[in-house]
């Protein structure tokens, strides 16, 4: 894959007024042993810090010699970072973190503030049938996120993304276009009752648009509301995420978008969307399971 990269303008604001992150934090919570968010979500936060000036903190599944270790299951450190987060973005896969560690993300979602997630965090967790955190695994998604992990549409495949139908307006959709997401559909079950569809996906046979369409359409991008023990969140959800799908200038929007509508900012974003040029390199390791990660890496090692 090709990388990207473009180094553009710090910010988008005009020099009297303050950037529109000033003095908000967005905690990212990375850690799927197949789609590479230990390489998509930095990217996204890259933009975030240095275009529109929000403080961004990446958290990442750990060895025990601090390397960033996707298979590592039970170990994300640093997560009580979250206690003075404005916005949590989840990509995490089938986790089973320790109670310590799970506490500040409960906490979190309890609190009233914003979140988001992309694609496995329908997934985030298993602890398995007779563990007592069990809810996790797919109760927990499906209230916070609006979905539960079902299946998909088969690895070999991919979506073609379209906007639903009276949904163009919607500001997370500002400047976001139909576009082919390498990302293969997953399967929705009706979403909770607080969610609201944005963009909907079909199955294409092969990796390259342009292929068969098959099966039915499923919401792929959303908005949600989770009330939890202290107010109600704003949540943006996408099952989409694949590391080849951010080299879609609308995948990359609609990420962006999302996050400000979860805080709030919508006001904020442009009628034809936020400026989603990349900033700096995004050159990511293929998705897969295995060793296919950036080998020798630290948290420390990755530029912001």
């Amino acid at each position: 894959m090709a990388c990207a990269g473009l180094l553009t303008s710090p910010l988008v604001s005009q020099a009297s007024e303050a950037p529109p992150g000033e003095g908000l934090h967005i905690v990212f919570v990375t850690g799927d042993e197949e789609y590479r968010s230990e390489e998509t979500m930095p990217m996204l936060a890259r933009i975030l810090k240095n275009r529109y000036g929000f403080e961004v903190s990446v958290r990442y599944s750990l060895s025990d010699e601090g390397y960033i270790n996707p298979n590592r299951s039970d170990n994300i450190p640093g997560l009580d970072v979250l206690a003075e987060a404005d916005l949590m973005v989840m990509n995490t896969r089938f986790r089973r973190l320790p109670e310590d560690q799970l506490k500040h993300i409960l906490d979190f979602a309890e609190s009233g503030n914003p979140m988001a997630g992309f694609r496995t965090a329908t997934h985030a967790f298993r602890y398995g049938g007779d563990h007592p955190r069990r809810e996790m695994d797919a109760a927990w998604p499906r209230e916070v996120f609006g979905q539960q992990w079902i299946s998909h549409f088969g690895g070999g495949n991919s979506t073609e993304v379209q906007i639903v139908e009276g949904r163009a307006q919607h500001p997370v959709l500002r400047g976001v276009d139909a576009f082919h997401a390498r990302s293969w559909l997953y399967r929705v079950s009706p979403l909770h009752d607080n969610a609201q569809p944005l963009l909907q996906g079909r199955a294409v046979r092969g990796a390259a648009s342009g292929g068969e369409l098959f099966g039915e359409a499923h919401p792929v991008a959303w908005t949600h509301h989770y009330d939890g023990e202290d107010g109600r969140s704003r949540v943006f959800f996408t099952t989409l995420g694949h590391p080849a799908d951010f080299f879609e200038e609308s995948m990359r929007r609609l990420a962006l978008n999302g996050f400000f509508w979860a805080l709030g900012l919508e006001d904020k974003i442009p009628k034809d969307g936020l400026n989603a040029d990349f900033v700096g390199q995004y050159d990511p390791n293929p998705a897969g399971f295995g060793e296919q990660f950036k080998q020798g890496l630290r948290p420390e090692d990755i530029p912001f």
